[in-house]
């Protein structure tokens, strides 16, 4: 083949007398060079298209898989998205938020909780009503195997009972009381009647938070609200006797 395009290339060079004149035999091996140029570029035979379309179609099949690669993610990741969508439409329109977990720091859903029965209560490391930790506590590991759950939002909103950090309530909580069941971490600069789980809370009672350790109890569904003001103590024979009721009653199939 190269000895086809020599012979071509050759073929179109002006007569050596000619090149002496214009520039002597300096310029013959350019003039070489550009009739080899100017005869690659212009197929003649068999040989030269076949060396186009190969060098032509060479880059295609790396450009297709890469456009497939790219593309493959976006298609994998829509139905995980409807199964996501599909697991927040079963869950209480309650528990539709998500905080972060004082214990960790992670976010953490609270349709987590889905088909348990919640206590929610609003608490803090320094008021009168602080050693209620401890009847919490009890009633969580007594009753969590039953369905219970209890969440705690630490609130600085009354008397300023609870100034520290989250790393320092959580190791208050944790040392003192022992505390296991899950807590959230304070929202700085906002006050507990703003938290949306608290909004709704407030509509569906009409009763706010007066003090620290205000305690709402929700049923299975997350729909049915009862409120207890801070004094009642987490041990409170009618308090009990409510969260017992809620409790023998099964979640909905």
């Amino acid at each position: 083949m190269f000895a086809l395009i020599r012979e071509s290339a050759l073929s179109k060079l002006p007569h050596r007398s000619e090149c002496v004149r214009a520039g002597g035999d300096r310029t013959a091996p350019m003039l070489v060079a550009v009739a080899l140029a100017a005869t690659l570029a212009t197929p003649s035979n068999g040989a030269e298209v076949f060396a186009e379309r190969r060098i032509a179609a060479r880059p295609l099949p790396i450009l297709v898989a890469a456009s497939s690669a790219q593309e493959a993610p976006k298609a994998a990741a829509n139905p995980a998205a409807l199964i996501s969508g599909a697991a927040d439409a079963d869950c209480p329109a309650l528990l539709r938020h998500t905080f972060n977990s004082l214990q960790g720091g992670r976010p953490q859903s609270l349709c987590e909780y889905k088909g348990k029965v919640l206590l929610v209560v609003n608490t803090a490391s320094y008021c009168g009503y602080t050693h209620q930790y401890e009847g919490l506590e009890a009633l969580y590991r007594k009753y969590k195997d039953r369905g219970l759950v209890v969440l705690g939002f630490p609130s600085n909103d009354f008397g300023a009972q609870e100034p520290g950090t989250n790393k320092e309530i959580a190791e208050f909580c944790r040392t003192t009381y022992g505390v296991e069941f899950p807590m959230f971490e304070k929202a700085a600069g906002t006050r507990v009647a703003a938290n949306p789980v608290y909004v709704q809370l407030i509509a569906r009672t009409g009763q706010a938070p007066q003090w620290n350790f205000h305690k709402y109890l929700v049923d299975r569904s997350g729909t049915r609200i009862r409120s207890f003001g801070s004094a009642v103590e987490p041990g409170d024979r009618d308090f009990v006797a409510t969260l017992e009721r809620l409790l023998a009653e099964r979640p909905a199939s």
